[in-house]
């Protein structure tokens, strides 16, 4: 799951990899392609959040709904992800948006995708190079198998929340679950009954993520007895909520699913209730 980057750079070339940029600002849309634009790892695609790796908004979606599959496959295919390839994703923010293209991925049945620790500073930290080249991929054949067991619906959550058959972690900063703040949607707050576990946690000073057993201490201290299978992650719109989702696999807690829809979908309904 994990690609250290020194790993990276003895493999780096190889034809069964195959690279993805995503770095990203919600506050400037653009902000990720100029910098991929300006220097980024020899062979990445650059992947768009709100072009590739999200589909159309619409009134009763969040911000960020998942993609077609079938449309996101054919992407792939085109950046060169075929059955075999083996996928790194990195970006500059303790991968706070590349696990949304690596949960993609494995959402489409592609396991074989990992992570950069510590993204672009690691991989400059030990002495990888940047360049400005744009590659030209040579399409490959990719066939989707989507689980659609591995994320939840804003519908299935509401009806499972009353019996307390879902354990919503929320991964956003604590003064946006706590609705002190709010500087993207419309109304602050949280989902009734949610764990506040800002995913900024699942990593160290140097943004690398913390080892295997820090993080199954960190989860398990604020689950309890409460099973992965019944965990659903949510956050502003479902990206970083797939920090938390990566970070419990790490750890060996695996079976969480991901609300894709997150807060920012839960809200389109005002009759929806709102915790703060």
């Amino acid at each position: 799951m994990l690609v250290p980057a020194e790993v990276l750079r003895q493999r780096l070339g190889e034809r069964c990899l195959v690279l993805f940029d995503c770095r990203f600002s919600l506050a400037d849309p653009e902000a990720g392609a100029r910098a991929y634009a300006a220097g980024h790892l020899p062979g990445a695609l650059y992947a768009h959040l709100d072009a590739q790796l999200s589909g159309p908004i619409t009134p009763t979606s969040g911000r960020h709904p998942l993609p077609d599959a079938a449309g996101l496959a054919h992407w792939l295919r085109r950046c060169g992800v075929g059955d075999a390839s083996e996928v790194v994703v990195y970006d500059d923010m303790g991968g706070a948006f590349a696990v949304r293209l690596w949960w993609l991925l494995r959402w489409l049945g592609h396991t074989r995708v990992g992570l950069l620790d510590g993204g672009l500073r690691a991989w400059q930290a030990a002495g990888g190079t940047l360049t400005t080249e744009v590659p030209a991929p040579t399409p490959a054949v990719f066939t989707p198998e989507p689980d659609d067991n591995r994320w939840i619906s804003t519908d299935a959550l509401a009806a499972a929340l009353p019996n307390g058959r879902v354990q919503v972690i929320d991964a956003r900063a604590p003064e946006r679950f706590r609705g002190e703040q709010e500087p993207i949607d419309p109304v602050a707050g949280h989902i009734p009954d949610a764990i506040n576990l800002p995913f900024t946690g699942n990593l160290d000073a140097d943004g690398r993520f913390l080892p295997p057993e820090a993080l199954r201490e960190r989860f398990t201290a604020a689950l309890g007895d409460t099973p992965p299978a019944r965990v659903g992650h949510s956050c502003g719109s479902g990206v970083n909520a797939c920090h938390n989702l990566f970070a419990m696999e790490l750890a060996g807690l695996a079976g969480s699913r991901l609300y894709a829809g997150s807060w920012s979908e839960w809200i389109r309904d005002p009759a929806r209730p709102v915790a703060r």
